[in-house]
């Protein structure tokens, strides 16, 4: 049988196609969650006036609902500086301190601001100051295929939109077929009739997420609040 270089082995007149991969019951799931992006998808939801998600509870309470077991919850987000937005700064500050106390592994990073100009009636510009996440969407794109690589993970899932995730979604197809393992990528999203947006990341198993699920997993404390002074 004759060899090539490094041993390998020609087999001619005959195809070689790949061993069909067998889909593990038990799914190990690293969750993925965008803080920030999944905000405003339950603020234009459900109509939350901060993000009132406990992080944990929430990455249970979803995978629980396709019967994948979590092995990791990771989570990102931009915050204000205290110099330029005081409230908020104090509100991320807690509550990045409380997830990690939960066992979470938190990526986090000040917001960018600039001067924006918009448009106003009678054809006027108003010019605010608005902050800006850079890098959050780039470390998290890592993450998911830096962990599949490393097989941390049969189920990635993703607390987000975005759908420039869709391109991630198709380098994890790719590494299944390079390990010649079972993976699979999914997006978790609030979901109401009517919603502005009831698309999830293209290529990805969509998990929505219902009014009555969400409010089993709202953090009970209001990191908005001052301490008391006393």
């Amino acid at each position: 049988m004759p060899k090539g270089p490094g041993g390998v082995i020609f087999l001619y007149g005959q195809t070689l196609t790949a061993q069909p991969v067998t889909e593990p019951t038990l799914k190990r799931t690293v969750v993925f969650i965008d803080g920030q992006n999944l905000y405003r998808c339950v603020k234009d939801t459900f109509g939350c006036s901060h993000p009132n998600y406990d992080v944990m509870k929430l990455a249970h309470a979803t995978c629980k609902l396709r019967g994948w077991n979590v092995s990791q919850v990771r989570f990102y987000t931009g915050f204000p500086d205290a110099k330029d937005d005081p409230h908020w700064n104090h509100f991320w500050t807690r509550k990045l301190l409380a997830i990690k106390r939960q066992g979470v592994h938190v990526y986090s990073r000040p917001l960018r601001y600039r001067d924006k100009a918009f448009k106003i009636s009678g054809g006027a510009t108003l010019t605010t100051r608005v902050g800006e996440e850079k890098g959050i969407d780039v470390r998290l794109a890592i993450d998911i295929i830096r962990l599949a690589h490393w097989n941390n993970y049969d189920v990635a899932l993703v607390f987000s939109q975005d759908q420039d995730l869709s391109e991630v979604a198709d380098e994890v197809r790719l590494i299944s077929k390079e390990q010649q393992r079972w993976i699979k990528m999914a997006c978790a999203f609030p979901h109401a009739t009517g919603c502005p947006n009831e698309r999830g990341i293209n290529g990805t198993d969509w998990v929505r997420i219902d009014k009555p699920t969400y409010d089993t997993c709202i953090d009970q404390f209001d990191y908005r609040a001052k301490p008391n002074s006393n």
